[in-house]
């Protein structure tokens, strides 16, 4: 098993987008790259901990490879956003992908390369770190799946995106 961790707005919207992919087995909510050790929900919000919302994703790279993790990453969300997705503005919702060690590193600035490719506006995804992995409160984990059905925020953010993953990946979504 392999992890990535991705950020690209809120973790509720993207957390739903990669558990419907196969080989995907985990994806947990939390907050990385900011200042302050152990923030909660609400410091985050502020938007002055540094942190970004983000998703950490354990998967199998024979099932599904970094560099597809990160096609769905910039085909669900807008990476041409500087410091927000949608009506979510700040840093912490900002567009960054957190390598792991130096080969996801080079996956990441390929991946960027490949979005950039497609677009003509130019793709704000940073490459940042290493910084440290703080999960979400519990709350926060597996939202869509259950609160998140309910709130307005995300029926209105999430099947779109999942449209788009479907779309654009069905060859890699879970039977």
């Amino acid at each position: 098993m392999a992890q990535a961790i991705f950020a690209g707005g809120c973790f509720w919207c993207t957390e739903a987008v990669f558990r419907s992919l196969a080989g995907v087995s985990a994806v947990e909510s939390g907050y990385i790259g900011g200042t302050v050790p152990h923030p909660t929900y609400k410091q985050v919000c502020t938007g002055t901990t540094g942190h970004a919302e983000a998703i950490r994703i354990e998967f199998d790279p024979d099932v599904i490879s970094l560099a597809d993790l990160l096609d769905v990453h910039f085909a669900t969300h807008d990476p041409t956003q500087l410091n927000r997705q949608g009506n979510d503005i700040g840093t912490q919702y900002r567009t960054a992908l957190f390598p792991l060690d130096d080969e996801q590193r080079t996956e990441a600035e390929a991946a960027i390369a490949r979005a950039q490719a497609e677009r003509s506006e130019p793709v704000v995804t940073t490459i940042e770190g290493p910084a440290t992995w703080y999960p979400a409160e519990d709350y926060h984990q597996e939202y869509w799946q259950g609160e998140g059905q309910r709130n307005p925020y995300c029926l209105a953010v999430i099947p779109p995106k999942l449209a788009k993953l479907r779309k654009g990946f069905a060859e890699k979504l879970k039977g």
